[in-house]
C-alpha cells in the first residue's frame, strides 16, 4: 500500500550538534535492511515524508528500476503528477519560500546518509536514531523537539505513524561539575497511540534510513558483489603464483 502524499513541511536536517561522540544522546544502531522489498518501502516513505520539503537532486525517478520497480510502478506509486519518470527528485517548495517560512532551506537529501557519518556511528546510525527521538515540546516553535538535534527546526514529519510522545527527563549532578544540575533522558511516555505499532515504526524507519544510504552511493550492491569476485580473483591468482614461484626455484638450491 502507497502512503498517500502528505503536505508536511519538513525543515533542515540541520548539521548534527549532538553527535554521540562529542557528549549527545547516544546512537542506535541502524538495522541492516538490504532487500529490495525494504529499499522499495524505503522509496515510498522518502518520496511522501522527505520529497514535499526537501531535493535528491543527485537521484532521477528512473534509477529506482534498480530496486526492481518497473516504470509503470514508478509512476503509479512514486511520482507526482508534473514529473516524469527520467526527472530529477526535486522539490516543489521554492527555496524563496523555505527561507521565508522557516529561516533556512532545506538541504539536499542525496547524499545525508553519507554526510552524517562520524566517529560516534554511521551516517545511518544517526538518521535512524534522529528519526525515532522526536518529542513534543510546546516550548519550540514547530511543537517538536529532538534527542540528537536539541532544539531543531524540523517538525516530526512521521508523527502520525509513531504517534505522539514526550520524554522523562531526570536531574542529576553534572560528573565534570558536581555544583551544576544536568537533565538526563530517562525514558518515554506515549500520550497519543499512532497508526503503528513502536516495531513497525522502527522497522519502517529503518527501511527509510536503509534507501537513503542506498540513494547515497547506488552502485554500493555492485562495488561490494564485484569486491567479492575480486578477493575470490585475487586469492586464487596468488595460489597460482605461489606454486609458479615454487617451480621456479625448486632447482635453485
Amino acid at each position: 500500500m502507497i502512503f498517500s502524499k502528505k503536505l508536511i513541511a519538513i525543515l533542515a536536517l540541520l548539521p548534527g550538534l549532538a553527535f554521540a561522540a562529542s557528549g549527545g544522546h547516544p546512537l542506535d544502531s541502524a538495522p541492516e535492511r538490504t532487500s529490495m522489498s525494504s529499499l522499495q518501502n524505503g522509496a515510498k516513505l522518502f518520496v511522501n515524508y522527505c520529497l514535499n520539503c526537501h531535493s535528491a537532486s543527485s537521484m532521477r525517478y528512473n534509477r529506482l528500476r534498480d530496486l526492481g520497480l518497473t516504470e509503470e510502478q514508478i509512476k503509479a506509486n512514486l511520482l507526482f503528477s508534473q514529473d516524469k519518470v527520467g526527472a530529477l527528485m526535486t522539490t516543489a517548495l521554492r527555496a524563496e519560500d523555505a527561507k521565508t517560512w522557516f529561516g533556512v532551506v532545506p538541504p539536499d537529501l542525496s547524499v545525508i546518509a553519507r554526510a552524517k557519518a562520524s566517529p560516534g556511528g554511521t551516517g545511518s546510525d544517526y538518521l535512524y536514531t534522529y528519526l525515532r527521538t522526536f518529542y513534543k515540546d510546546d516550548t519550540r516553535p514547530t511543537g517538536w523537539n529532538n534527542l540528537v538535534v536539541p532544539n531543531v527546526a524540523m517538525p516530526h514529519a512521521m508523527w502520525q505513524m509513531q504517534g505522539v510522545r514526550t520524554v522523562k527527563m531526570v536531574d542529576e549532578k553534572d560528573p565534570h561539575d558536581p555544583s551544576k544540575t544536568v537533565h538526563k533522558f530517562a525514558g518515554w511516555e506515549q500520550l497519543t497511540p499512532g497508526t503503528m505499532s513502536a516495531n513497525d515504526f522502527d522497522t519502517n524507519t529503518a527501511d527509510l534510513v536503509a534507501y537513503m544510504a542506498w540513494m547515497a552511493e547506488p552502485a554500493q550492491n555492485t562495488r561490494k558483489a564485484l569486491g567479492v569476485w575480486v578477493l575470490i580473483f585475487m586469492s586464487v591468482f596468488a595460489m597460482f603464483a605461489w606454486l609458479l614461484s615454487k617451480s621456479y626455484w625448486k632447482e635453485v638450491k
